[in-house]
């Protein structure tokens, strides 16, 4: 087990009607917010009226943002924190799920100077102060209300970077499974792929930590177990609630302490899709995390063996991938490039766009010759 430390500063509101005490927490930081939202399904389904409802009740002055899209882009990034800017605000506060809190991150740390928000994805700029970041989640995905990562692409250069920073770290945040009733069945699965594909990163990053594996294992059996049964009743709160929760743990550190590093190889062949063809980050990672496995099954036959036997009681590498990609399909999630319509005369296009992006892992490094397996294994 490495040296580690623990630290995680994120205050985490969870349960039913927690947005109800919103508006105490948000004057704990001004009354001058912005607010920052997606593409407007808070207000079909009622959130933004509770949401304004308790900002209101403490004569907040609002600004609003809104059109952050799935993948969110360097141009809402920087449009946004020119707005907070501007108006001087207090606080941000995000509501959405993790591409809308992801920008709302990144914003945070770029209202407080004149550069592009692309500075500091591209390690050109280090941020030195960031405004209070308030999350409202509405997607049971990607951790990111209790973490200090986000992920931006630039359209422009076919890049999708992620970025990591404790000054990102969300002051607090607000989940109550009831906002993810709304979320339709295909995102409800991807969100499971999501959580399920954060601690596979963790599992095969550098180290051994045997107890962080533990949390790995029973995190995902919790996806396996509960998440099936929900697509099947997405009314049912008790199940989006054992999902938001997992969902959160799987990326708040608790599977990373003890290791040097999680891996993160598999999310940026997720990511190359996903800046070429706008695909949904949980749908790019149940094509993209079965070809990284099966890359990898004569490099780290033990570590893939021994996640089968926990998971799925195999003993041998072949039938861990096969029961992996089962789950995934349970989830009625894409398995190959032909499932999100992706065709073989794409295939060119998707390994340049690899190289631009120097798709990798931090722990298991990927060649060139790499690309074009994975792609073969994707298809």
């Amino acid at each position: 087990m490495e040296n580690t430390i623990v630290y995680n500063p994120t205050k985490l509101h969870f349960g039913k009607n927690v947005t109800e005490k919103l508006g105490n927490s948000v004057e704990n930081y001004g009354k001058t917010v912005l607010l920052i939202y997606g593409g407007g399904s808070i207000k079909q389904n009622g959130i933004y009226e509770q949401v304004m409802r308790q900002l209101n009740s403490i004569g907040a002055t609002v600004y609003e943002y809104s059109g952050i899209t799935p993948n969110p882009v360097v141009e809402d990034v920087n449009a946004a924190a020119s707005l907070g800017r501007h108006k001087e605000v207090d606080v941000i506060l995000a509501v959405g799920g993790g591409s809308v809190i992801d920008a709302s991150k990144i914003v945070s740390i770029t209202i407080p100077v004149q550069h592009s928000c692309w500075d500091f994805m591209t390690d050109k700029a280090q941020p030195e102060r960031s405004i209070p970041l308030i999350a409202i989640l509405t997607l049971a995905a990607t951790g990111t209300e209790m973490n200090r990562f986000a992920v931006v692409q630039n359209n422009d250069s076919k890049e999708k970077l992620g970025y990591g920073n404790p000054l990102i770290y969300p002051a607090e945040s607000f989940l109550d499974p009831q906002y993810t009733e709304s979320v339709p069945k295909d995102y409800t699965g991807y969100g499971v792929v999501d959580l399920t594909a954060h601690c596979l990163e963790a599992y095969f990053g550098e180290g051994d930590a045997s107890l962080s594996d533990r949390f790995v294992y029973a995190i995902i059996r919790e996806a396996m177990k509960y998440g099936v049964l929900l697509l099947d009743d997405l009314k049912n709160y008790g199940l989006r609630e054992k999902i938001m929760y997992a969902a959160t743990f799987a990326l708040n550190n608790l599977t990373l302490y003890g290791r040097k590093s999680g891996d993160w190889g598999a999310h940026a062949i997720g990511h190359v899709l996903s800046v070429l063809y706008d695909v949904p980050h949980g749908a790019s990672l149940s094509v993209a995390y079965p070809a990284w496995l099966k890359l990898q099954e004569d490099r780290i036959p033990g570590r893939i063996t021994e996640l089968g036997m926990n998971l799925f009681n195999t003993h041998n590498v072949d039938e861990s991938v096969f029961e992996l990609e089962n789950f995934f399909a349970s989830l009625d999630a894409p398995l190959r490039l032909t499932d999100l319509s992706i065709r073989d005369d794409k295939h060119e296009e998707i390994f340049k766009t690899m190289v631009t992006n120097g798709v990798g892992g931090v722990h298991h490094k990927l060649s060139e010759n790499d690309y074009r397996k994975l792609i073969e294994l994707m298809a």
